[in-house]
């Protein structure tokens, strides 16, 4: 449909059959409405255009687990980057993210690894168009307008949702939507990988594309598992809550790095590559030569991992059956192992600022003997936690703890069925 048709659509109430997408589409209409505005404003009026969705990404249990070939449980949520997108006929992709400057990315020199800086939006393009054709699919130059509520340094994967949201909008502009979104999620990944230079897993892509609650078995990195797990914690009187503490994410790419670097040392003194099917017994047995090799905290830092990825299966079986008390035990015993064994709730390198320690500390406090969870969020070492609590306590708990990290700390989610789609 033309640009003007998408407005009357939304005007018509046409977004209220998504209410499993969003919990108030009358203001996702507004927004959307908005956003067509602003396409209209930088690439012309009546153009036939598209509208896509792909949500951000909640890490549910499997603290830094996929990187060893672990396992992990993820979610989507219910804050969406949106992109009207429309064929320009052009070898060029033009793409204008709200907030940020016009990527312009001619295709025919998408695969040149010096066109396009490491670290760059411009090179995530490149990557996702590079990744299509690599696996023969087709790609084409087309016009963009996107407006994000997954916010950068929110611990939702702002970048893996813009990768996936790319593949989303080529798969349907150039390949009728038959490419399947697991497999989106393979070139979102190999795009970051080798395009843009973070050497991430596969999860947050994964989960952003599929939607959900999402079980990825990463024991054959190539063919990781993938199971779908269908359960609603809004149905069973839950909300998640992720806190931003608004810490600095400057100069933490070696703390980052650290984690997969230990784990893997430690594999290799045990003659593995990786931990994934290493056990205690075979690393207590090793922890004299481990620790003059390695030191202490790489050794904690395997305990770590090989614990978690049991804690995903039980976090996974008890989601299956519905057993929230379960669940929820299995997210606490994963918060406080990444406190006292993996060790990345704040950085050594500033000591002074440990905002998720303290975010963690007041969320103790004031859920005290409350059905909830909470653990640190994502990589971590700063940023967000993630809480899991009543309804009916969300409110006292939101307002206590922006009284301390400022109002909009406490972003209250869902967890949202669908991944990356096209709407209407």
């Amino acid at each position: 449909m033309n640009s003007t048709e998408l407005k009357q659509k939304l005007a018509s109430g046409a977004l209220d059959r998504f209410g499993e997408l969003y919990a108030d589409p009358k203001a996702q209409a507004e927004r959307m409405t908005a956003a067509v505005g602003a396409f209209e404003k930088i690439f012309g009026e009546g153009r036939e255009v598209s509208l896509f969705s792909v949500p951000g990404r909640t890490e549910i249990v499997g603290n830094h687990t996929d990187h060893n070939h672990g396992c992990v449980l993820a979610g989507a949520i219910d804050r969406d980057i949106i992109a009207l997108a429309a064929k320009n006929g052009e070898r060029v992709i033009r793409f204008f993210s709200e907030g940020y400057p016009m990527a312009e990315i001619p295709l025919d020199r998408v695969e040149d690894p010096e066109a396009f800086p490491n670290f760059s939006s411009d090179s995530l393009i490149a990557g996702m168009c590079t990744a299509f054709r690599k696996n023969g699919k087709q790609i084409c130059g087309f016009d963009a307008y996107a407006t994000t509520e997954v916010l950068k340094g929110s611990g939702i994967s702002s970048s893996a949702a813009y990768e996936v949201m790319i593949g989303n909008i080529l798969n349907h502009l150039a390949n009728g939507g038959q490419i399947p979104n697991e497999e989106i999620a393979k070139y979102a990944q190999y795009a970051e990988n080798v395009h843009f230079g973070k050497p991430c897993g596969l999860m947050d892509q994964m989960a952003c594309a599929v939607g959900g609650f999402v079980f990825i078995d990463f024991a054959d990195p190539a063919s990781p598992v993938i199971e779908p797990i269908s359960f609603s914690l809004t149905d069973a009187g839950y909300e998640l809550c992720i806190v931003n503490t608004g810490g600095n994410h400057a100069d933490l790419n070696e703390d980052y790095a650290s984690v997969p670097a230990e784990m893997k040392a430690v594999a290799a003194l045990l003659g593995k590559e990786v931990l994934r099917g290493v056990t205690e017994e075979q690393i207590r047995e090793k922890i004299p030569e481990l620790r003059e090799a390695v030191g202490d905290r790489a050794i904690l830092r395997a305990l770590h991992f090989v614990e978690e990825n049991k804690r995903v299966l039980v976090a996974r079986d008890a989601l299956k059956a519905g057993d929230v008390p379960a669940f929820l035990d299995v997210v606490t015993a994963s918060g406080r192992s990444s406190f006292m064994y993996l060790q990345n709730v704040y950085t050594v390198k500033n000591v002074r600022e440990q905002g998720l320690s303290l975010a963690l500390a007041l969320t103790d406090r004031a859920l005290a003997g409350q059905d909830c969870a909470f653990r640190v969020h994502g990589g971590g070492f700063a940023g967000t936690i993630q809480v899991f609590l009543r309804r009916e306590h969300a409110d006292e708990y939101c307002d206590r703890i922006e009284s301390v990290f400022g109002k909009g700390a406490a972003m209250r989610l869902r967890i949202r069925p669908l991944g990356a789609v096209k709407l209407f």
